[in-house]
């Protein structure tokens, strides 16, 4: 039996979701330790009693997501308010590292999916969907891709096969990156370079010194986050118009840039929007609002009906993930505190999505501190240059 649930209903659910995964972290030690995300504590648990509903009671849920992607579009256009054009042309060589190691990424993913499908009965072509498709792609990518896939190989479940690998990949991002993180910061004594900046998402575990965060300071953020979406919203139908396809809260990231930094240059004495309490606050909630609802709806009984195939070779890429973040990206990337935030984000956007390893990255600094350019690095690659790259990838180990 399937309840649809309309999209108020999922995103109160996903707010209490939200809510209990912060009172589970505060109960639990472990979860604190290593750095998992509050949103994500919850979701794992509502996932399973999902899990529960439909073996035992045949209830599945079907929500409806339009508030969880409205939640996601004012995540990101918080990240293009905070985005400085100084830090971005500072930014400029890592970012550029940073892209060549995510496409090294795609590569070493799609051969041990190529490898382990192979080993284990399936067609050649349906390597990429136990690889970047469903992986550093995600669901959008693996659904995409499943026609091209299936009809190359002859598996009629391919997209079925997409859908879970990528879902058990969520989960597993989510997981991994609070402990890379912990692994290189205490291990290393690691601090910040810039302690005394802001979080760009929530306010610090320990609350540090209190912050003035009042309905003037709030509004006004949320003034500029419309301004932003609107403006982005209008761009994204004229991309749409000239045949460009992009994910609408790409455009709303972009536009939020520039509103940031024209101000900026307009308005020097302006009271700050960027990088003030109030922003990271409602980051944080968005954020948390979209991870919760995106975890709370994931569907484990199609990992249970696809076997042990997909863990098995999940498993080989989480090794994989967690080798090249420690031993590749994070010396490459400068061996300091940034490059332990970024790895943390790494390891939650190369198995999951752009979210989750923001989420990733919001525990880490807020237990150990602030690091406002791994917030702008990571999402302009994963959002902007990963995507073409990706689908050259994948074209070419389908054809294989």
């Amino acid at each position: 039996m399937t309840l649809a649930v309309p999209a108020f209903i999922t995103a109160t659910l996903g707010l209490a979701v939200f809510l209990f995964g912060t009172i589970l972290n505060g109960r639990f030690e472990v979860l604190r330790r290593f750095n998992i995300p509050e949103p994500v504590s919850g979701g794992l648990i509502a996932a399973v009693i999902g899990l529960l509903l439909y073996l035992f009671l045949d209830i599945e849920f079907a929500f409806e997501m339009d508030a969880r992607d409205f939640f996601l579009v004012l995540f990101f256009a918080g990240i293009g308010l905070n985005a400085r054009f100084e830090d971005l042309l500072s930014g400029g060589k890592p970012l550029a590292l940073l892209l060549l190691l995510t496409l090294v990424m795609i590569l070493v993913q799609n051969g041990i999916g190529t490898a382990g499908a192979i080993l284990l009965g399936y067609p050649a072509a349906t390597g990429v969907l136990f690889g970047s498709a469903a992986l550093i792609g995600g669901h959008g990518t693996a659904i995409a891709w499943s026609p091209e896939v299936a009809e190359a190989s002859g598996l009629t479940n391919a997209p079925e096969l997409g859908i879970a690998v990528a879902t058990l990949g969520l989960v597993l991002a989510a997981l991994i990156g609070g402990p890379i993180a912990r692994h290189l910061v205490e291990g290393k004594d690691l601090t910040p370079d810039r302690p005394d900046e802001g979080l760009t998402v929530g306010l610090p575990a320990d609350n540090g010194p209190k912050t003035p965060i009042d309905p003037v300071t709030v509004s006004r953020v949320l003034l500029y986050l419309n301004l932003a979406i609107i403006g982005g919203f209008s761009a994204h139908l004229g991309l749409i118009e000239a045949g460009v396809k992009l994910p609408l809260f790409v455009p709303c990231l972009i536009m939020a840039i520039l509103i940031a930094n024209i101000r900026a240059v307009l308005f020097p004495n302006a009271i700050p929007v960027a990088r003030t309490p109030a922003l990271a606050l409602i980051s944080e909630i968005a954020l948390g609002a979209f991870l919760a609802m995106s975890l709370m709806s994931l569907q484990l009984w199609t990992l249970v009906e696809l076997g042990a195939a997909i863990g098995l070779i999940l498993a080989l890429q989480t090794l994989a993930t967690l080798g090249f973040v420690i031993f590749i990206l994070f010396p490459l990337m400068g061996g300091g505190y940034r490059a332990a935030v970024l790895g943390a984000g790494f390891g939650g956007f190369a198995l999951g999505a752009t979210p989750t390893a923001i989420a990733n990255m919001t525990a880490v600094t807020k237990r150990y501190g602030p690091s406002p350019m791994a917030f702008v690095i990571l999402p302009l690659v994963s959002a902007f240059f990963v995507d073409i790259a990706n689908a050259i990838a994948i074209q070419f180990f389908v054809n294989l």
